[in-house]
């Protein structure tokens, strides 16, 4: 077993309908040094977002009424969270998924289960934009095109 790797203070939003992999994501994050809000559908996550000012958010793509794309779409407009870094955490990995996620305004894919450790070291360039600085070694997320 590998000794966890610090995380920076960051604010994340954690949005997802299953309420055990919100929760348990929460206290892994906060565990670790972020401060964490949740949300378990979408319109809680635009509610939230607009409070909370997340430095980043990661978003399931699969909920029901709302899905991830519409949210991120959403998010992008929203003065509160269009500078977060946000990551389409899903088990849905193929082209289309991806594609879809990354034009709806997602930075990032990740294929679940996803790795805290490999997710942080991967967002440490965004650091400076999200406030924070850092450093990687290793990008391993698919990352939208500027």
């Amino acid at each position: 077993m590998t000794e966890s790797l610090p995380l920076p203070r960051w604010r994340v939003l954690v949005v997802d309908d299953c309420i055990d992999t919100t929760d348990s994501l929460a206290v892994l994050l906060r565990a670790r040094g972020c401060e964490v809000d949740v949300a378990n559908d979408g319109e809680s996550a635009l509610a939230v977002a607009g409070l909370f000012r997340p430095d980043v958010v990661l978003l399931d793509l699969g909920m029901p009424r709302m899905n991830g794309y519409e949210v991120a779409r959403r998010l992008r407009l929203m003065p509160s969270a269009r500078g977060a870094v946000i990551v389409s955490v899903s088990g849905f990995g193929d082209r289309d998924h991806i594609r879809s996620a990354l034009s709806a305004g997602c930075d990032f894919h990740v294929v679940k289960p996803m790795d805290l450790d490999d997710l942080f070291r991967s967002l440490a360039p965004f650091g400076q934009r999200i406030g924070r600085t850092g450093s990687s070694e290793n990008l391993t997320l698919i990352q939208r095109p500027r």
